[in-house]
């Protein structure tokens, strides 16, 4: 046999044998990123009607990484919340990716606020990789505006849900997820950092991803192990990218459910709950 088609023919054995090697948690990174799953916008689109966007922050502009918007929730009037990717690359690249801006974060919790002034329960839902770190975002305050919001949505005085429908990384997502309730999909992720930029930090290597993700431990069982989220929402077989309309009606029954246990509470219980809840999360003892 030729020593080129021997080559060749190794070549072809190695690159099958890694792909043969994918570990389970990057097949779920690979589900959670799969280009026609559903963003957050066609969730609402789909679960919600009525729903009229609130524009601006009042304090710099409009982020067009963020959706906020009164709907209804099977006739319940509710505030949703959601983060926009884009379709096109030109419209991807104007949404920074769907990661916000600080005046996207004011903005969600200008509507937050005006949600609690109405009496009206907040649903948010995050697919973001994390927070944009671009040098304007930096500059007007992005660590400050996620701060704020997670101070703010630990002690607001109406019931709150969260989803988490594809990817949420950081801050970024923990902004928009500090609720009563903080549902996750099934093939859903919920990270401090992406498996790509853990490995460039630990082993300073971004193809020790694979490895990366099975440490993290942040696939959607992993996450509700460790007492980060309270429910698994179950996807269609193969995945929400495989039937909008199915994972949509999945989504959308849960959380008529947890909204209406939340809605038989007292508030000042729900929020002394919601911040226990957060409190107790990933605590650990030693013995001395």
């Amino acid at each position: 046999m030729p020593l080129w088609l021997q080559v060749t023919m190794s070549e072809q054995e190695s690159e099958i044998s890694i792909q043969a090697a994918v570990s389970p948690a990057w097949t779920r990174i690979e589900q959670a990123r799969h280009p026609q799953r559903p963003y957050p916008m066609d969730f609402i689109e789909r679960i919600f009607t009525d729903f009229s966007e609130i524009h601006g922050d009042r304090a710099f502009g409009d982020d067009e990484a963020v959706a906020c918007g009164m709907a209804r929730l099977a006739g319940e009037e509710v505030l949703v919340i959601g983060n926009r990717k884009g379709g096109s690359t030109k419209e991807r690249v104007r949404r920074n990716f769907g990661m916000p801006n600080p005046e996207g974060y004011r903005k969600a919790l200008r509507c937050m606020k005006l949600a609690e002034k109405f009496h009206r329960p907040v649903i948010s839902f995050i697919d973001l990789p994390g927070a944009y770190p671009g040098l304007g975002a930096e500059e007007r305050g992005q660590a400050e505006a996620i701060a704020r919001n997670i101070r703010e949505m630990s002690r607001l005085r109406v019931p709150t849900i969260s989803v988490i429908s594809g990817e949420g990384g950081s801050g970024g997502a923990l902004a928009l997820a500090v609720s009563d309730r903080v549902l996750i999909l099934e093939n859903a992720l919920y990270f401090v950092i992406t498996p790509e930029s853990c490995a460039a930090i630990m082993w300073r290597d971004a193809g020790q991803k694979q490895l990366a993700a099975e440490a993290m431990r942040i696939s959607a069982p992993e996450v509700a192990a460790l007492g980060c989220v309270d429910e698994i929402i179950p996807e269609p077989p193969g995945g929400a990218h495989t039937d909008h309309e199915a994972g949509a009606g999945l989504l959308g029954s849960a959380l008529q459910k947890h909204l209406s246990v939340l809605k038989q509470l007292s508030l000042d219980a729900l929020i002394a709950a919601r911040q226990e809840k957060f409190r107790n999360i990933a605590q650990f003892y030693t013995e001395g």
